[in-house]
């Protein structure tokens, strides 16, 4: 198993919002992390990079475990991170916004350069001398994504990956996640437009007020729909 997480419990200072969390991802499968708004997703995230410290439970990443380690140290292990509201380097242009992150992944190798993201988002290839603050948000979305994979991950998170994205920017997305797919990458997503999300996730994890109250593969969740009525307040 790739990322492993069991019974994690935390928040925000005194604030608990995780109360049993625990997922799993492993090589080369996506994992949609599901949940309505405020049910603990980007506080379960924003745990597993280090930003915050759990008060109990277990993260471990390839066999290391990860409670305690600085965000730095947790990105050198393999992991990146697309966080929610892109946060590109505003004043850095699009080709400095990936240099910035660019490095070899710690297997070896490096499938991703600043060449190979301009080859999977053609948009941004015209923009790269443009600032980040000149860019629409789509393209910061593709910069964000960009600037994640040129760090080689082994594991890439993407918290909301087309939140507030015009519907052929959000298929452009999708598109380039199916690819990574298909090349085998380990991802864990968080995305609102579950029926787009289910076409592209193996297995599946729905948060319930900082709990995990379901797991199982995408063929599983179709065929029960109930779940996702309950639970995400959409059907399937």
């Amino acid at each position: 198993m790739l990322l492993s997480v069991e019974s994690l419990v935390g928040g925000y200072g005194p604030t608990q919002v995780l109360h049993d969390v625990g997922l799993d991802v492993d090589e080369s499968e996506i994992v949609g992390l599901l949940g309505r708004n405020g049910m603990g997703k980007t506080t379960t995230i924003s745990t597993v990079f280090g930003l915050l410290s759990p008060t109990s439970g277990t993260i471990v990443f390839d066999g290391t475990e990860i409670v305690g380690h600085r965000p730095f140290q947790i990105a050198r292990l393999g992991l990146s991170w697309v966080p929610e509201g892109r946060q590109v380097f505003p004043l850095l242009t699009v080709d400095q916004n990936l240099e910035a992150t660019a490095r070899p992944s710690v297997v070896g190798g490096r499938r991703w350069t600043l060449d190979a993201v301009y080859e999977l988002f053609p948009q941004l290839a015209s923009r790269r001398h443009h600032l980040g603050t000149q860019l629409s948000g789509g393209e910061q979305q593709m910069l964000a994504i960009g600037r994640a994979l040129v760090m080689n991950p082994r594991l890439l998170v993407l918290d909301e990956a087309t939140e507030g994205l015009a519907p052929a920017i959000r298929d452009t997305i999708f598109a380039a996640l199916r690819m990574l797919k298909e090349e085998g990458q380990s991802i864990l997503v968080v995305d609102a437009h579950l029926r787009k999300l289910l076409t592209l996730t193996d297995r599946n994890v729905v948060i319930e007020k900082g709990h995990t109250v379901w797991t199982g593969t995408t063929q599983e969740l179709l065929a029960a729909p109930g779940i996702a009525d309950r639970y995400l307040g959409v059907g399937v």
